[in-house]
């Protein structure tokens, strides 16, 4: 396969999750919909990132003549649905508007700072360190993670098992890239700038993004529209 379309095609794959997801969990259609909207701007920050972390070979030979590309939209539109009903479609969830009293516990008077923690931490990691990229964005999720927990510990469960099985889903769909392009991790990964730690394959830098992403936005919905999982589904929380 032209490697030029190797990316094209794997980010087209979250696409064809996320539609099956769609289809089969209606009542999260809309929410699905409007996180992968607010999700997908994200992918315009691929400059950041190439080839500092990776140098992905895409349509037109966008990353590399302008660190821009169509696949980073595609992927960051797939994985903002995906991660954000991903463990209410497991654990069929049904939600239920928190109460006034429950508004206004004195730890939601940081609710606007927890929800912008990854926009306000990230650009100070990016300019005052020398970090790579990557490590600044899943620390800035890490970070908001955390002050989504701290804000909402009703959330608590959902938030680190949220974690895990974005994780895992990551994972598993990861490895379709050994079957897709044997050697296309060693190829593109810019493997000498970050740890070079690889598991089963994958380097370890996606394994904490997708775990780290996976905390972040399986509570954000919640967490932004004043919601909260209902008794009879809140697995300990």
């Amino acid at each position: 396969m032209d490697d030029g379309y190797i990316w094209f095609i794997w980010s087209l794959g979250f696409i064809a999750v996320w539609l099956i997801v769609f289809i089969f969990y209606p009542r999260a259609r809309s929410r699905m919909f409007w996180a992968s909207l607010l999700t997908m701007p994200f992918g315009l920050t691929e400059p950041l990132f190439v080839p500092e972390y990776w140098h992905p070979p895409s349509l037109f030979d966008l990353a590399h003549r302008t660190g821009f590309d169509i696949e980073s939209l595609i992927f960051s539109f797939g994985i903002g649905g995906l991660g954000i009903v991903l463990y209410d479609f497991i654990f069929k969830v049904d939600h239920e508007k928190m109460s006034g009293s429950e508004k206004h516990h004195s730890r939601h008077r940081f609710h606007i700072w927890a929800l912008l923690t990854p926009v306000i931490i990230f650009p100070l990691l990016y300019f005052l360190t020398d970090w790579n990229p990557i490590y600044s964005a899943t620390l800035s999720m890490l970070f908001a993670g955390l002050a989504a927990l701290w804000c909402r510990p009703d959330l608590k469960v959902k938030i680190w098992v949220g974690g895990v099985l974005f994780l895992l889903f990551y994972a598993v769909y990861f490895l379709s890239l050994a079957f897709l392009a044997p050697g296309y991790v060693e190829q593109v990964w810019t493997l000498s700038a970050i740890s070079g730690i690889e598991i089963i394959g994958i380097p370890i830098e996606e394994l904490v993004f997708a775990f780290t992403f996976g905390m972040l936005w399986s509570s954000y919905y919640e967490h932004l529209t004043w919601r909260k999982i209902k008794a009879e589904h809140n697995h300990g929380q």
